[in-house]
């Protein structure tokens, strides 16, 4: 129980408040333990007072009703010093009861924000004065945060020489140092990474699926830059949102840009903001990305089409943290987790020349491989009925049905535009289709498969192929892997064995190259490779 003792009291704003017990003593004989006070020595609570950097607008004590009388003489010295001071009774009768102090300060630390309203005011709570026990639930309230209050001690006039540099000092207790604590909470970052990393924005239960969500979930429990590779419509942004929601810094914004649509110039300014004046058109001041997306994540999608001297101004504020405007001359401090997203092969854009090699590494920190949809068929059936509700115009709407026939195609198809390609056929099915989806309601790419580069032919043994027969029949699967030998041999056989020449010529990535050199045993020396025309 708190009670209140009229004091002096005024009206004026507050900014600093003190917060402390009464050190003048009791009514009645003193504990056995209590020394004399000499009586040069004023105490601790004036003692602060006098200090020339103790300026308070409110100092608030602490008293129990035996020390009323003694406590009501010191809240009237301190009056004379600041614009307000205040005593309150704790109902307790013995000051060193952890239980019923801890009872009786919980509604004082309630209503300290009630006492003063409004703006930004800062607590000081002077641990010198009160009982041990009391200092002891002062320093937990404020180590829990139950108490927003800095903590602050004055060293005892005896072993205080005059005059003394450091009288009064702040309490700072490294709770936040113990292991325990530290790996306690790494615990819950990687639990609350993993559970968000299963939000149903990402959709598949597929093995590498579940394979990426893992690694997303390790990767959002970090700081470090992320690289995610994949192929177009893969689902990169996806991908990069759902690492910054398991974040710790997924309360801050999350910005996404592609870099391949704006020209050199423009970009330097998306990305770093400019000044009024830097350029024609520039009216007025402008935050950039960066600045927008400060406290959260940024996304550079299409990263590796950016210009060199755009690139050379990244790796400088990815290495200092700070930038300066375009047009400007301040230096403006950032907080920002990059994530970089392409479909482009950085390591051979690095061996070419084309990308800077140190901004390789920069943007390297962990790398995020996106399957494409070809290699998790299993996962068609769950992104429809996704993209179905999505497309469903509203609620209690006839569900669309796929029939057995139609699913077989869709799984036979190559998906060369992956989730992005899948997405936008189940929309058109929305528009121009009720009821059920049957094979002459699919698009005719995916029913007919796609126009091989080359004359079809039939796989035969490894690395020899022979062309289809006018007017013969083939599944549409060899049909498709016929068409895929076709191109890679042509493209391989074009730029004499390059990889990365001939993944960028078929519009693939690198490694996904290897991986098709591989499931159709082809090598990639052009001289193994098998004759165009036919035996």
């Amino acid at each position: 129980m708190v009670r209140h003792v009229p004091a002096v009291v005024y009206h004026a704003p507050v900014n600093r408040v003190l917060l402390t017990w009464s050190d003048a003593g009791t009514v009645g004989p003193s504990p056995s333990h209590h020394g004399k006070r000499p009586p040069s020595d004023r105490g601790p609570v004036l003692r602060l007072l006098e200090q020339e950097e103790s300026r308070y607008d409110a100092v608030v004590v602490l008293a129990i009703p035996t020390g009323e009388g003694p406590a009501q003489r010191l809240v009237a010295e301190i009056a004379t010093r600041t614009t307000r001071a205040e005593l309150r009774l704790v109902d307790v009768d013995d000051p060193s009861d952890h239980a019923a102090l801890f009872r009786a300060l919980a509604p004082v630390v309630k209503e300290m924000k009630r006492l003063f309203p409004g703006g930004a005011w800062a607590l000081d709570v002077l641990l010198s004065a009160g009982t041990p026990q009391a200092q002891t639930l002062f320093v937990i309230l404020a180590q829990a945060g139950l108490l927003p209050a800095r903590l602050l001690q004055v060293i005892p006039a005896a072993f205080v020489p005059h005059p003394h540099p450091r009288a009064i000092r702040e309490v700072r207790l490294d709770i936040e140092g113990f292991p325990e604590i530290r790996s306690l909470r790494a615990e819950i970052v990687r639990l609350r990474a993993e559970v968000r990393a299963r939000a149903p924005t990402l959709v598949g239960e597929s093995e590498p699926m579940r394979l990426l969500t893992t690694r997303l979930a390790r990767v959002a429990a970090s700081d470090v830059p992320v690289l995610i590779l994949g192929e177009t419509g893969t689902g990169k942004e996806l991908v990069a949102r759902a690492i910054h929601e398991a974040s710790s810094r997924a309360r801050g914004p999350f910005i996404a840009e592609s870099c391949g649509i704006f020209a050199e110039g423009v970009l330097a300014s998306e990305l770093f903001g400019h000044e009024a004046g830097a350029f024609t058109g520039a009216s007025a001041r402008r935050r950039g990305l960066f600045e927008q997306a400060h406290g959260g994540t940024l996304l550079l999608d299409e990263v590796g089409e950016l210009a060199p001297r755009v690139q050379t101004a990244l790796l400088r504020v990815l290495q200092e943290g700070a930038l300066r405007r375009v047009g400007g001359e301040a230096r403006v401090d950032v907080d920002v987790r990059i994530l970089a997203a392409t479909h482009r092969d950085l390591a051979a854009m690095v061996a070419e020349g084309t990308f800077r090699e140190d901004l390789y590494y920069r943007l390297r920190g962990a790398t995020i491989q996106v399957p494409p949809l070809r290699a998790r068929p299993s996962d068609l059936d769950a992104l429809i009925a996704a993209f179905l509700d999505e497309s469903r115009p509203k609620k209690g709407a006839r569900r669309i049905e796929v029939t057995r026939r139609a699913r077989q195609a869709l799984a036979a198809h190559a998906w060369p535009g992956n989730v992005r390609e899948l997405r936008a056929e189940v929309q058109r099915w929305a528009v121009f289709c009720e009821g059920t989806i049957d094979v002459d309601d699919l698009a005719e790419e995916i029913v007919r498969g796609p126009v091989p580069p080359l004359s079809p032919s039939i796989p035969l043994e490894a690395g020899r192929t022979e062309p289809l027969a006018e007017g013969a029949l083939t599944t549409l699967e060899a049909a498709v892997r016929a068409a895929e030998i076709a191109a890679i041999t042509a493209a391989l056989r074009v730029h004499e064995g390059n990889l990365s020449r001939t993944a960028r010529a078929l519009g693939i990535d690198r490694n996904t190259l290897k991986r098709k050199l591989a499931l159709f045993n082809l090598s990639p020396a052009a001289r193994d490779l098998p004759s165009r025309r036919p035996r």
